[in-house]
C-alpha cells in the first residue's frame, strides 16, 4: 500500500473517531472503555496473525518495546485524553493536541537525529496557524479559568505522551520488528495497564448496551484501532514521525466537515481560511522534492560511463 492511502486512511479514520467517542462517554469510565476497546483489539489482532500465519514468539528486547508501546500509545495517552475533554472543548483539544506536530520534530531529532528541512518547519507553521483560525471563535468565548488551564494541560500532556509512542514505533520498526505483530502485543499491554489503573481506582466494570455505545466501540475497535493505527504506524515507519505527525493537524479538518454533514455545522469564513491553510500546509510538508532533469540526465551519463569503463576494463587485450 503506497504511503498516499495509508495517510489517507489515517486522516479519514482518526478525523471520524471525534464523532464515536461522544458515545462512550456517560455510563462507563473512561479507563475501563479504554480497556474494552484494547483488549478486543488485540485479541481480533492475534487471531488475524494466527489465521495468516505471522510469527508471534519474540524475545526479551522486542517485548519491552511492545510494552512501552502499549504505556504510551494505548494507556496513558488515552486516559490522559480522556480526562482533558472533561475540562476543555474539542476545539481547545485539537488546538492543543496539534502540537504534538512539533513535539514529533523534536523528539525525531533528539533520538534519530532527523533534522526537518525548511519545508517541514514551514509546512507546519502554516497547518497550525490554520487550526488556530479554524476554531478562533470558539477559543475567543472561552474563559481561562483553572479548570480550562488544567484541562489544556493535560491535553498537551497527552500529545507528549503519544509523541514519544511515535517514537516507539518507529524505533521498532528500524530494528526490524513487525507493524502488525507489535500492534498486538502493544494493544494487549496497553489493555492490561488500563485495566490495573482502572481497578487501582475502584472503578466498575460495567457495560452500556445501547445501540450508540455498542456500535461507536466497534467502529473503535476495528477501524480506529486496528485499521488506523496500522496504517499510521506503518506510514511513520516509512516518511519518519516528524512528517506523520501531520495527520493530527488533519484530523480536526475532517471532524468539522462531518460535523457540517450530519450536524447542521454552518461554513464561516474562519472554517474556510482554516481548511485552506491546513491544507496548504499538508502539501508543503508532503510533497515529494522533485529532482531536476538535468541532474538526473548527469547522473545517468555518469552511471552508463562507469558500466563502459567496467566493461572496457574486463574486455580481453
Amino acid at each position: 500500500m503506497n504511503n498516499g492511502l495509508l495517510y489517507l486512511i489515517t486522516v479519514l479514520i482518526w478525523g471520524s473517531t471525534w464523532l464515536a467517542i461522544e458515545f462512550q462517554l456517560g455510563v462507563v469510565a473512561p479507563e475501563v472503555s479504554i480497556f474494552y476497546r484494547y483488549i478486543l483489539a488485540s485479541m481480533l489482532l492475534f487471531g488475524w496473525c494466527g489465521a495468516r500465519g505471522l510469527r508471534l514468539r519474540f524475545d526479551k528486547r522486542a517485548h519491552s518495546r511492545f510494552f512501552l508501546l502499549g504505556l504510551l500509545l494505548f494507556c496513558l495517552n488515552y486516559i490522559v485524553m480522556y480526562h482533558a475533554q472533561r475540562y476543555i472543548s474539542s476545539a481547545l483539544t485539537a488546538i492543543a493536541f496539534s502540537t504534538l506536530l512539533w513535539m514529533n520534530i523534536g523528539n525525531a531529532r533528539l533520538f534519530f537525529g532527523t533534522r526537518s528541512g525548511p519545508r517541514v518547519i514551514i509546512g507546519s507553521i502554516v497547518g497550525v496557524a490554520g487550526i488556530v483560525i479554524l476554531f478562533l471563535p470558539q477559543v475567543g468565548r472561552l474563559s481561562l479559568d483553572d479548570a480550562t488551564l488544567y484541562g489544556a494541560g493535560l491535553c498537551v500532556l497527552g500529545a507528549f505522551i503519544a509523541s514519544l509512542g511515535n517514537i516507539a514505533s518507529q524505533d521498532a520498526q528500524k530494528r526490524g520488528l513487525p507493524v502488525v505483530q507489535a500492534n498486538a502485543w502493544g494493544m494487549l499491554y496497553g489493555a492490561v495497564l488500563t485495566g490495573a489503573i482502572a481497578l487501582g481506582q475502584g472503578q466498575e466494570f460495567n457495560f452500556d448496551a445501547s445501540a450508540g455505545y455498542v456500535l461507536s466501540l466497534v467502529y473503535l475497535i476495528v477501524f480506529g484501532s486496528i485499521v488506523a493505527f496500522g496504517a499510521y504506524l506503518t506510514l511513520l515507519g516509512r516518511i519518519g514521525a516528524h512528517k506523520a505527525g501531520y495527520a493530527m493537524v488533519m484530523f480536526p479538518v475532517v471532524a468539522l466537515l462531518l460535523s457540517m454533514l450530519f450536524e447542521g455545522l454552518q461554513i464561516t469564513g474562519n472554517i474556510v481560511a482554516g481548511i485552506l491553510l491546513v491544507t496548504t500546509g499538508n502539501f508543503i510538508v508532503l510533497r515529494r522534492k522533485r529532482i531536476p532533469a538535468t541532474v538526473v540526465e548527469s547522473e545517468d551519463a555518469q552511471g552508463v560511463a562507469v558500466t563502459m569503463e567496467k566493461a572496457a576494463c574486463r574486455a580481453p587485450n
